[in-house]
């Protein structure tokens, strides 16, 4: 679980680093929470059966050889997870949009709002009832759904706007597989056994075990 920031840094980071390892035993997840760049290397990830982006952001220096660590885990039957700014992450680095599925271009709602379950049968959504929470919902530079399987997306009449906002999305990458959740900004959402579930399924899913 990689939180290392070269952006915005999120105060939920630190919540993170200490919510995720806490559910991950009870799930029987074992994580290593870091954020040392070095970590990413072909060898130290052949320990791993998923990578996450928890909140990163900015141009992360990534050597040439680092980015092919990742690619090559990812299609060679591993996972990748991101949470919310992962999607601002790597912006000079096209084949990471099409891990993580988008970019995030804007922010307009940090409030209160309705999100939807949109694929109930996913083995990655992890809930099955809409909800609601205090988040900052993003938009994206163009809408993954041709692309994804979009699990979660935002309720636009609840921040009184139309559109299709995707949340959350699974795809397959090479032999590998990618979950992406744009929820995440505050700490009180990683606290959320909601959004627990839903990392936990993404998780599961992503590590194809």
């Amino acid at each position: 679980m990689l939180s290392a920031t070269y952006g915005f840094r999120h105060d939920s980071i630190a919540t993170a680093a200490e919510v995720m390892p806490a559910i991950g035993r009870l799930s029987g997840l074992a994580f290593t929470a870091t954020e040392d760049l070095s970590a990413i290397s072909g060898s130290n990830l052949s320990n791993y059966d998923v990578l996450m982006f928890a909140n990163t952001s900015g141009e992360l220096p990534l050597t040439n050889d680092q980015k092919e660590a990742v690619l090559s885990f990812v299609n060679n039957g591993h996972g990748f997870v991101g949470t919310h700014s992962a999607t601002d992450t790597l912006r000079e680095w096209s084949d990471y949009e099409g891990l993580v599925g988008a970019y995030v271009v804007d922010h307009p709602w940090t409030q209160q709002a309705h999100v939807l379950v949109d694929n109930a049968t996913h083995p990655a959504t992890g809930i099955r009832d809409p909800f609601t929470l205090e988040e900052e919902f993003y938009v994206f530079g163009s809408n993954p759904r041709p692309r994804v399987q979009v699990l979660l997306r935002l309720d636009a009449t609840s921040v009184g706007a139309a559109g299709d906002y995707p949340l959350a999305w699974a795809q397959s990458f090479g032999n590998g597989r990618s979950y992406y959740n744009a929820l995440g900004h505050f700490p009180a959402t990683w606290r959320d056994a909601r959004y627990q579930q839903q990392l936990i399924a993404g998780l599961r899913w992503a590590s194809n075990k």
